[in-house]
């Protein structure tokens, strides 16, 4: 199967390399720096189990999406629209469309921008960040939870034996909640105070910070008719304990100096309460902190 990678960060790299590994034709498609180091050397992948240089296929343009069966549709949330609008002309007209993104709209977005393709939702429990130009760590958990399609079946087998556990959800817009409601208690903390999430458990007051934050998340979905599965609290909780040198994508956002997905995490739940008539505001102060810390960040870059 070929395999594309729209938008090569932390994520699509590592789940590109997984597929590599397997034996998939991957095309990664990111930033120039980034394609020069995986074409001259591969992707490095380091994880807990090995670390190897994982040949595969790179490129900065779009276009690389073609004939590719199955795209990995990886960009930030902020871009989502104009990278579905330049990949829509290469698209093979059997391809599926994996969204693997933060917030729970993305799929409908792409979905507004490609109707005559197929487009399906996945949610992602991994933790991984790019050390440098092709080369990408894994921290730990992989799996992927990806709704229902016509390919579905096949592409979550080709998963799964590349090493990915993957479940077949016919309520992914639940796990998609679930998922930001994990994002949206962390994430920002994470961020403003550049912090992993075992050592941002320990400090003071963080506990009812974020209690806050997620009885607001599920009082929004609640008023959305949204069912989040499973034990959101016992989910919330587990993170420090499967994640606890991890950053957030937030954090590692602001430390890098870029645009962050904040308004599609906290800032979507604000949006969402306000249509709602929901309170939100231990969500709002921590989109308007995160807010602030980046226009502080463009304005000594001179933008």
């Amino acid at each position: 199967m070929k395999v594309a990678v729209m938008g090569a960060g932390a994520v699509g790299c590592y789940y590109g390399a997984m597929l590599a590994r397997a034996g998939h034709e991957v095309v990664l498609i990111g930033r120039p720096p980034h394609v020069d180091a995986v074409r001259a050397k591969g992707l490095r992948l380091e994880t807990k189990a090995f670390d190897e240089q994982v040949r595969l296929d790179a490129s900065t343009e779009a276009s690389a999406v073609q004939g590719a069966g199955l795209v990995l549709f990886c960009v930030k949330s902020t871009d989502t629209e104009l990278a579905a609008a330049q990949i829509e002309p290469h698209l093979a007209a059997d391809a599926l469309v994996l969204t693997l993104q933060n917030g729970v709209d993305n799929d409908e977005r792409v979905r507004s921008v490609l109707p005559r393709h197929e487009v399906a939702a996945a949610v992602v429990y991994v933790a991984t960040e790019m050390a440098g130009p092709g080369h990408v760590k894994h921290h730990g958990r992989g799996e992927l939870v990806i709704a229902p399609s016509r390919t579905c079946e096949q592409v979550a087998q080709h998963l799964a034996a590349a090493g990915v556990p993957t479940q077949i959800s016919d309520n992914v817009r639940g796990s998609l909640w679930a998922k930001l409601v994990l994002n949206c208690a962390y994430n920002a903390l994470s961020a403003i105070t550049q912090l992993p999430y075992g050592e941002l458990a320990k400090g003071q007051g963080v506990d009812d910070v974020i209690r806050d934050v997620v009885d607001e998340c599920l009082a929004v979905a609640k008023a959305g008719g949204i069912v989040i599965p499973g034990d959101t609290g016992a989910a919330v909780r587990a993170i420090v304990q499967t994640m606890p040198s991890q950053y957030s994508s937030t954090a590692q956002d602001l430390a890098r100096g870029k645009p962050s997905e904040i308004d599609h995490l906290n800032g979507f739940v604000v949006r969402r309460g306000e249509a709602l008539g929901v309170p939100t505001p231990a969500n709002r102060v921590l989109l308007v902190l995160v807010k602030l810390l980046e226009g502080k960040q463009q304005q000594k870059s001179g933008l």
